[in-house]
């Protein structure tokens, strides 16, 4: 099959990666490089005390106090929880309402401080491991749909997913992606970045490889992309775009897989979001692969 070229007759100078990037919020990075989000698995883990759970340690602080000094435009972080037991790995920094505490504020103040230092804004990426939790964490995580994300031997990295419902999609999702965009917001970082891809919880809503709802959320393109517009929609009545804050995402392109997102599925998503008014989208593909047993 002969590949589909895109030809670029345009010799741009890379002097363009030092320039200033403006948000559309007015947000200003001071240039163009970016430091990725790359999983973190540095922060306590103690789950049967919520105020000692997911707390960053020294170690991250110490490795985001080394690149905090790289002269970056903008840092992302790894993998942040936006639950406690539906983990991407045994070690995610965790921010959640029943953890909430004077120690984990400021721990996470300092986190936003250290990357801060040389004038980069921070942004904190925020996760649902939904059906790809570590099944060292959660052996029957929340899923989009009860699909179980097959491994050999089977169960060996993740358990069987219990499907979310219509009302938990609000309070075990949504609620909870707002109340840590808040807590980073009330922390000092400059924005979150919404973690919607390579099979985490949002990307199960989003493919039809892990999503057969028939409610709300299930079905059309709409649908399947409706939880991420009800999570950026109420974050942004509790941090309107005018406080600077910026709201972007990490969105899948193709997950090369036999029943997927699809480029044009990704296209309308997109434009959804800038239609929304996000800040910035991060495009992306792949996914984890199934296993076929």
């Amino acid at each position: 099959m002969a590949l589909k070229r895109f030809p670029n007759a345009l010799n741009v100078s890379s002097k363009v990666l030092g320039e200033q990037l403006k948000f559309p919020n007015g947000r200003v990075a001071p240039n163009r490089f970016l430091k990725a989000a790359m999983t973190e698995i540095f922060s306590t883990y103690s789950p049967q005390d919520p105020k000692k759970h997911g707390l960053p340690t020294e170690q991250i602080l110490n490795i985001y106090d080394k690149w905090g000094h790289g002269q970056f435009g903008m840092m992302l972080t790894g993998n942040v929880a936006v639950d406690p037991i539906n983990l991407e790995a045994i070690g995610n920094a965790i921010i959640f309402k029943e953890g909430d505490s004077s120690e984990r504020r400021a721990l996470f103040t300092q986190w936003a401080q250290k990357m801060k230092q040389d004038g980069a804004l921070a942004i904190i990426q925020l996760s649902h491991g939904g059906r790809q939790s570590s099944v060292w964490a959660n052996r029957t995580p929340f899923g989009v749909s009860d699909i179980e994300l097959k491994t050999d031997p089977p169960g060996i990295m993740y358990g069987k997913p219990v499907a979310l419902t219509t009302e938990q999609v609000k309070s075990e999702v949504v609620d909870r992606f707002v109340y840590a965009a808040k807590f980073a917001y009330e922390c000092g970082f400059d924005g979150i970045q919404i973690h919607a891809a390579h099979g985490y919880l949002l990307t199960q809503f989003t493919s039809p490889t892990t999503n057969n709802r028939t409610d709300r959320y299930g079905g059309s393109l709409k649908n399947r992309n409706r939880v991420i517009i009800e999570i950026y929609d109420k974050i942004r009545k509790e941090i309107p775009g005018s406080s600077g804050f910026l709201v972007g995402i990490k969105s899948n392109s193709k997950e090369f897989q036999k029943k997927e997102t699809t480029v044009e599925d990704a296209k309308a998503f997109c434009e959804a979001y800038e239609k929304r008014k996000f800040d910035f989208v991060e495009l992306t593909g792949g996914t984890r692969r199934e296993v076929q047993i």
